[in-house]
């Protein structure tokens, strides 16, 4: 079992910079690759960034490829989401996600940014 907290989000004006971060606890958070997904107003949830275990690769959505940035710690068991110039259409709930090596996923409860214009 694989606990994630998000936490980061707010209102924040276009153009920011937060950062969000996701908190895991329960198993060994060096062995599985983490991610970031959102879901705006009346959307589907959608892929945001990805991570592998050990931090090499990194994948991104083309609309937040050269703003976000995600990155991992593994001696705080923390992966972050570095988001830069945003824009009113980010306005979504951030999810963590924690995907295992036998393809389980686990997902926290989210974390809502809201850009205002």
């Amino acid at each position: 079992q694989v606990q994630l907290i998000e936490s980061g989000g707010g209102l924040v004006q276009a153009g920011g910079s937060p950062r969000l971060s996701c908190a895991t606890s329960g198993r060994t958070f060096s062995s599985y690759a983490m991610g970031w997904f959102r879901q705006g107003p009346g959307k589907e949830r959608e892929f945001v960034a990805a991570i592998n275990w050990s931090g090499t690769l990194t994948h991104y959505e083309d609309s937040v490829k050269g703003r976000f940035t995600i990155s991992r710690d593994d001696a705080k068991n923390t992966v972050y989401l570095q988001m830069n110039s945003l824009k009113p259409e980010d306005t979504a709930v951030y999810y963590c996600n924690a995907r295992m090596a036998d393809g389980m996923d686990y997902w926290g409860k989210g974390t809502l940014v809201t850009v205002s214009s």
